[in-house]
């Protein structure tokens, strides 16, 4: 963003593996999901969100958890592989697991976390306090994403007053780590600038993550205006794949190619193999039995070279 000063490197959390494939009707083998991650190892990504500690009865495609994490186990010591949770006994399977972090939400809107977790705002936070002390007698890194930060998909514009309450609460409980998600992708750049800025000046030493969709195709926008905010993190998942279960119309995430692309091309670093990404879309199609939103996969990477 002009005027804005860009870190000069940057984290990119992949999520395909548990936000990408969450969604999709077409059952995905652990096999599959193992070759997944592989190859986003191979392509340089250094912190992946493997899967989430979830009732597979609601999230049919996370059944495997445990299976995933067995297979991973001393398998890339150069990764740090983290599980999504809703509560304490999630926590303590992934702790169970192996996992190296947890990632624990907190929804921003009381309707959509009646919906998302089956409980109230204040009850999610409550549930924290437990989640964390499991996750810091275990050593684990511990998360949270702020969901529905932007936007609820049944009470409209969330408060950026409320969410910046909910991240407070949350650092002073124990998180490492402090996230905001855009979980129906409804926010635009100077909001979510603004939003993190604001945060940055709230929990001053605090990592900021930002999780967006680009259900209406602000995704990469806001992500950038999150750099310029304050976030050194930033989650995205190969292909653009993914979606809320829980959320109507709510599509799919930032596609790390694409990310990378635009990143790159702003000098700013996250060590991740775009092209090498983007390839992998043919074979994410095939998996999934359809297309996926990714750019980069169909239009190909442009270096400024002529054409050969």
């Amino acid at each position: 963003m002009p005027g804005q000063a860009m870190p000069a490197r940057i984290e990119i959390v992949e999520v395909s593996p548990r936000d990408g494939l969450q969604n999709e009707a077409r059952p995905v083998s652990t096999a599959e999901k193992l070759a997944l991650i592989a190859q986003m190892v191979e392509a340089g990504a250094r912190r992946i969100e493997a899967t989430s500690f979830v009732n597979p009865a609601r999230v049919p495609q996370m059944a495997d958890a445990e299976a995933v994490m067995a297979a991973l186990k001393g398998r890339y010591p150069q990764v740090s592989f983290s599980g999504l949770v809703l509560n304490a006994r999630g926590a303590e399977r992934a702790v169970a697991a192996g996992c190296q972090e947890l990632t624990y939400v907190v929804v921003a809107s009381e309707s959509f976390s009646l919906r998302n977790q089956g409980r109230g705002i204040a009850e999610t936070l409550a549930g924290w306090s437990e989640v964390g002390r499991i996750a810091a007698a275990a050593g684990l890194r511990r998360n949270v994403l702020i969901a529905a930060a932007f936007g609820c998909p049944f009470e409209g514009r969330v408060d950026g007053a409320r969410v910046l309450e909910l991240a407070s609460q949350a650092a002073a409980a124990g998180a490492d780590e402090i996230g905001l998600a855009d979980t129906i992708g409804v926010g635009t750049p100077g909001q979510v600038g603004e939003l993190f800025a604001a945060l940055h000046q709230r929990l001053p030493g605090m990592p900021l993550r930002a999780h967006f969709h680009d259900t209406r195709n602000t995704g990469i926008a806001n992500a950038v205006a999150a750099l310029a905010g304050g976030a050194q993190i930033l989650d995205a998942s190969a292909g653009g794949i993914g979606g809320c279960p829980f959320a109507p119309r709510a599509t799919g995430n930032i596609a790390t190619e694409d990310l990378v692309y635009t990143l790159d091309g702003m000098g700013v670093r996250s060590g991740l193999d775009g092209r090498a990404i983007a390839a992998l879309d043919p074979w994410l199609a095939e998996i999934l039995g359809h297309p996926v939103p990714g750019k980069l996969g169909k239009a190909g990477w442009f270096d400024g070279s002529p054409p050969a």
